[in-house]
C-alpha cells in the first residue's frame, strides 16, 4: 500500500502534460511520458537517435501505442535510413492483447510501414531483419488470411527470433508477448502463459526495471491458477513506469484474481487521473470499470455510485471501441447486478452503436433483471437480441465472444425457467453456463464475469432451499473468484440454512473483513 500511495505521489506531481492537445482526444493517445522504465534495443541507425528509440519500445511496451508511433515516426523524419523505425510504426498498430486486434485502417498503415522497414532492410543488422520479417508474417495477405492464423505466424517467427539471439533480451520480451497473444482461450492448463512466464521471470531478476518484463508477467499471470506468482511484479510495474496509466492499472489484474480490493481501488484510482489528464479515453474507461468492481465487492456502494454518475457525465463515448464500450455497458450492469436491484437492472439501455458481444451484456442484464422481478414473459425480447447476437459473432469468427454470448443466454434462459416454475430446467442450463464459462479462460479486458455462473447457480439452488448444493457451489465459485461479496455472502446463507454454523461464522468474518477495508 505505501508503494501504491508513493505512486498516487508521483502522479499528482509528475504526470506529463499533453504536448499536442489534437493527439490527445483520441483513445489511444497518450502524451510523451518522463518516467518508462528502461528497455535498451541497439539498432544500428544514427547513434543521436538511438535514445528515442530505446524510449518508443518502452512505450509500446507500456501500450503507449499512439505515443510510440509518434515517436517512430520522429526518429524515421530524423533518420531516413532507419529502417527500425518503421517497424516500430508498424508495431504500433499491432495491439496484441486488445480487442478489436486491429482497425482496418491501422492494418492498411501497418502493411506500408513493414514494406519501408523492408525495402530499407539492406542497411539494417541480421538481428533487425529478423525483428523485420517476423511482423512482415503478420501483415503478410492481412485481408486474406484470418488474424488468429498470422497472429500464430507471427508468434512462430519470433520464437525463431529468440532461439538465434539468445541473450538478446528484447528478443526474448517480444517472443514472451506473442505467446500470450496467442494463448488459446480454451487451454485450462495455461501452456503458453507457463512458457512466456519462464522466459520472464529470470529476466525479471536481471532487469527489474524493464516495463515489459513486469507488465508481460502480470498477463502471463492473470488467472486463478498463477496469480499469486504475479504478486511481485504486480506491486513493480506501476513503480517502473508511473507516467503510463496502463502501468498504473496492470496491477489490478492481479488484486482482482487475488480478491485485494482496495490495493485494486488503489490502483485504478492512480490509473484514471493519469489517463484523464493523458486524454485516454479508452484507458480511463478501463480503470474506471476496473474500479467499479473494486468499490462493489467492498461493499463501498456509495462511491461505486458517484463513479456511475461520472461514467454518465461523459459525452459522446465512442462506444463502438470496444474497450470504451465494453466498460460503458458493464459498469451500469455491475452496479444493478452486484445489488441484486433487479427492477433497476430490468430497464438499463443497450447503447446503440456498441458491438454485439458488448450489447450482449445489456440484452443479459435486463433479462436476468425481468424473470428475477417476476416478469419472465417480458424478457423474450431480450432472448430474441441475444440469439441475434450469436451469429453476428459467428459469422466475424469469433469463438471466444460467441461461447460468452451463448452463456450470457443459458444464464438468462435458466433464470426465466425457474421464474416459471421449472426448476429441473433451471438448474441443467446453469449448471451448464458454468462448466462452460469455467473452460474459458478471460479475455485481459474485463475483470471477469459481471457476476460467475457457479455463484449464479449457488443461488439459485438457495431458492430451491437446496443449502447443502448451494453451499457447494458457492464454494467452488470462491476457489475461482476469491473474496466475491455475492459469493462470501451467499455461502454465509447457505451454510446457515444447512445447520453448518462454523463456515457460516466463518464467511461471514470474512464478509465483515471486506467491508472493513471498504470503510478505510
Amino acid at each position: 500500500m505505501k508503494a501504491l500511495c508513493r505512486t498516487i505521489a508521483i502522479l499528482v506531481s509528475a504526470v506529463a502534460v499533453c504536448l499536442i492537445p489534437a493527439l490527445c482526444q483520441e483513445e489511444h493517445n497518450h502524451s510523451v511520458p518522463e518516467q518508462l522504465g528502461e528497455a535498451f534495443f541497439p539498432v544500428s541507425c544514427l547513434p543521436s537517435v538511438q535514445g528515442s528509440f530505446n524510449q518508443g519500445v518502452a512505450l509500446l511496451h507500456s501500450f503507449a501505442y499512439s505515443a510510440a508511433e509518434k515517436r517512430f515516426l520522429d526518429i524515421a523524419q530524423a533518420d531516413p535510413k532507419c529502417a527500425m523505425a518503421h517497424w516500430g510504426v508498424a508495431m504500433s498498430y499491432y495491439h496484441q492483447l486488445w480487442e478489436p486486434p486491429i482497425t482496418a485502417e491501422n492494418l492498411q498503415r501497418g502493411q506500408l510501414e513493414i514494406q519501408k522497414a523492408d525495402d530499407l532492410g539492406g542497411g539494417a543488422s541480421p538481428r533487425e531483419r529478423e525483428f523485420i520479417g517476423a511482423l512482415a508474417q503478420f501483415y503478410k495477405d492481412a485481408l486474406r488470411v484470418p488474424y488468429a492464423t498470422r497472429a500464430r505466424a507471427y508468434q512462430k517467427a519470433m520464437g525463431n527470433v529468440a532461439v538465434r539471439n539468445p541473450s538478446d533480451r528484447e528478443s526474448q520480451i517480444f517472443y514472451a508477448l506473442a505467446l500470450l497473444a496467442t494463448a488459446p482461450s480454451t487451454d485450462r492448463n495455461h501452456t503458453n502463459q507457463k512458457l512466456a512466464a519462464g522466459i520472464l521471470e529470470p529476466l525479471f531478476k536481471q532487469y527489474p526495471q524493464h516495463p515489459g518484463v513486469a507488465h508481460y508477467l502480470i498477463h502471463a499471470y492473470d488467472n486463478p491458477e498463477m496469480a499469486k506468482r504475479g504478486l511481485s511484479a504486480a506491486r513493480a510495474y506501476a513503480q517502473i513506469a508511473p507516467s503510463a496509466p496502463h502501468a498504473l492499472h496492470m496491477p489490478s489484474h492481479i488484486f482482482t484474481q487475488l480478491g485485494l480490493w482496495q490495493d485494486s481501488v488503489s490502483s485504478n484510482l492512480a490509473a484514471r487521473a493519469a489517463a484523464h489528464h493523458q486524454g485516454d479515453i479508452g484507458e480511463e474507461l478501463h480503470s474506471m470499470d476496473f474500479l467499479m468492481y473494486a468499490y462493489l465487492q467492498a461493499g463501498r456502494n456509495d462511491e461505486a455510485s458517484q463513479l456511475l454518475q461520472e461514467l454518465q457525465a461523459l459525452p459522446d463515448l465512442p462506444v463502438s471501441q470496444f474497450k470504451v464500450g465494453y466498460a460503458a455497458a458493464a459498469m451500469p450492469v455491475r452496479y444493478a447486478i452486484e445489488r441484486r436491484k433487479w427492477a433497476e437492472a430490468a430497464v438499463i439501455s443497450p447503447k446503440p452503436g456498441s458491438p454485439p458481444e458488448v450489447l450482449a451484456i445489456t440484452y443479459w442484464c435486463r433479462a436476468l433483471g425481468l424473470a428475477r422481478s417476476g416478469k419472465p414473459d417480458d424478457a423474450s425480447p431480450e432472448i430474441r437480441n441475444l440469439n441475434r447476437s450469436v451469429p453476428q459473432l459467428r459469422e466475424r469468427n469469433d469463438a471466444y465472444w460467441s461461447a460468452q454470448v451463448e452463456i450470457l443466454l443459458g444464464e438468462s434462459k435458466a433464470w426465466i425457467a425457474h421464474a416459471n416454475g421449472q426448476k429441473d430446467i433451471s438448474v441443467s442450463l446453469l449448471r451448464a453456463a458454468a462448466e462452460k464459462e469455467e473452460s474459458l479462460e478471460k479475455r485481459p479486458v474485463t475483470p471477469g464475469p459481471i457476476v460467475p455462473a457457479r455463484e449464479q447457480l449457488g443461488d439459485l439452488l438457495l431458492e430451491l432451499n437446496q443449502p447443502g448444493a448451494a453451499l457447494r457451489e458457492f464454494e467452488a465459485s470462491l476457489a475461482h473468484t476469491p473474496q466475491r461479496r455475492g459469493g462470501l455472502s451467499g455461502a454465509a446463507r447457505a451454510a446457515e440454512m444447512a445447520g453448518d454454523s462454523a463456515k457460516a461464522d466463518e464467511f461471514k468474518k470474512q464478509l465483515l473483513a471486506l467491508s472493513s477495508t471498504g470503510a478505510n
